[in-house]
């Protein structure tokens, strides 16, 4: 199976395209791997960790190539995706012994606890868009809990997992306790869903094929996290730092060519300030310098696919019956999938722009008068993913952390994910969580314990 680069559509490698049989061969042998694995000590899998951190970083520069060259996106954000890996690692590896069960006295029993075990082997399908960070959040935390895991990655970025995980056997982690395969969704990741021998399957992706990955599971009641993006509303108040708040939306908007799940997707900004607004908003998005991602000075790389270049043209064009166009709106000339910086203002409330998550670099921008209407709309969505409030007003950031109906909220910032807190949407969005200690419970089960001297 090819390798693309999305900047000029050129081959760059190519990876084994797995059979069904050959995914449930590579679960076979995981099984084998688990005993050992679930028995090691948490310090063991610490160190594995730690360790596979360390040359992550120091191999910072080598993956972040190799995650451009197939992903598109700038070397700046490539380094940064991989340094957030690493730290990713790093705190599932300081966490590792803390893992425990409960005690609960009773008296007229005797002693009764808890204990924590893990599941088996365990499932990863991840996405393109960040696949060395998604690849952290769920890697991770399976293997520091004890579980064995078979990671498919995406068929546009599989080169960069296949480094991540021969840091990870370098650093001493056993053959049989990690697995990557590759291949396309609807032979190797139906296969792996479909293996009753998973114990637990964490899925990023679209809602669409998260709904039937839902039910092909749900008859074996196979424990299940589903991370399936958003419409990430922005509501800019009158009273926010006006020249924060810009920067939020450039970078919220248009990092990674707008191609991440918690992106802004759709921006709500107060009517008194929407003028001034989205003129400075306009003027930072046309400096934004498109280009190749491995070019010095390129801050917004090209869409990963050609088809995702057609999504943008597609979107853009429905706003023909309403919206206003304010800058951008066009494909960029030459090879490669590269589509311009897009502002819309007014789009009409039932177009696509509104309504579905548009996985590129197009902002629609609707002007509301107080912040009920704000958040009203907000709220109008199948998707709860994320959500930001720009304000100074304590009392208004605490009525829309009370209604904003959404997984995780911003507060005068928007995107940032530090590995200590839990991350997941609600509604359409997905269920479960990922990142922090609350990932971990995704990954054991437990067993009370009542023992009569």
């Amino acid at each position: 199976m090819d390798v693309i680069n999305p900047a000029n559509n050129r081959k760059i490698g190519e990876v084994q395209e797995f059979t069904e049989e050959m995914v449930h061969d590579t679960v076979g042998t995981l099984e084998k791997g688990f005993a050992g694995w679930s028995g090691c000590s948490p310090a063991a899998r610490s160190r594995i960790l730690f360790k596979a951190a360390e040359i992550v970083r120091q191999e910072k520069d080598r993956l972040a190539s190799i995650l451009t060259a197939e992903q598109g996106k700038p070397l700046h954000e490539a380094g940064n995706e991989i340094l957030g890996a690493a730290a990713v690692m790093e705190f599932y590896a300081s966490i590792a012994g803390t893992i425990s069960g409960r005690t609960l006295p009773r008296a007229d029993y005797g002693y009764a606890f808890t204990k924590k075990s893990p599941l088996g082997v365990c499932g990863a399908i991840i996405p393109w868009n960040m696949p060395a960070l998604i690849m952290a959040w769920k890697v991770c935390p399976a293997l520091v809990t004890g579980n064995t895991v078979i990671l498919k990655t995406a068929s546009a970025t599989p080169l960069t997992n296949i480094g991540m995980a021969d840091i990870l056997f370098r650093a001493g982690l056993p053959r049989d306790v990690l697995a990557v395969i590759t291949g396309s969704g609807a032979v190797a990741g139906v296969a792996l869903a479909a293996d009753e021998r998973i114990g637990h399957l964490s899925f990023t992706g679209s809602a669409e094929t998260g709904d039937k990955i839902a039910k092909m599971i749900n008859p074996r009641r196979t424990r299940l996290t589903l991370e399936l993006g958003g419409s990430d509303p922005m509501i800019v108040c009158e009273d926010a730092d006006m020249e924060r708040a810009v920067k939020g939306a450039i970078s919220g908007r248009f990092f990674n060519c707008g191609q991440t799940c918690t992106a802004v997707k759709r921006l709500f900004v107060a009517e008194s300030i929407a003028d001034e607004f989205v003129s400075r908003l306009k003027e930072g998005t046309e400096a934004i310098k498109v280009g190749n991602g491995a070019a010095e000075g390129t801050t917004m790389g090209p869409l990963n696919s050609a088809s995702g270049l057609r999504d943008m043209e597609d979107a853009v064009k429905s706003v023909e019956d309403g919206g206003n166009i304010i800058t951008g709106g066009t494909r960029l000339k030459g090879p490669g999938n590269f589509y311009s910086p897009t502002l819309i203002t007014d789009p009409e409330p039932e177009s696509v722009l509104m309504t579905e998550e548009i996985f590129g670099p197009v902002l629609p921008i609707v002007r509301f008068g107080d912040l009920s209407e704000a958040i009203r709309m907000a709220n109008d969505s199948r998707f709860g993913l994320g959500a930001s409030i720009w304000t100074k007003d304590l009392k208004t950031a605490c009525e829309a952390t009370d209604r904003i109906e959404c997984g995780i909220l911003w507060i005068n910032r928007h995107m940032r994910i530090p590995p200590e807190v839990p991350f997941g949407g609600s509604k359409d969005s997905g269920i479960g969580r990922e990142n922090g200690l609350a990932a971990l419970e995704q990954y054991l089960t437990e067993k009370t314990v009542i023992l009569t001297p």
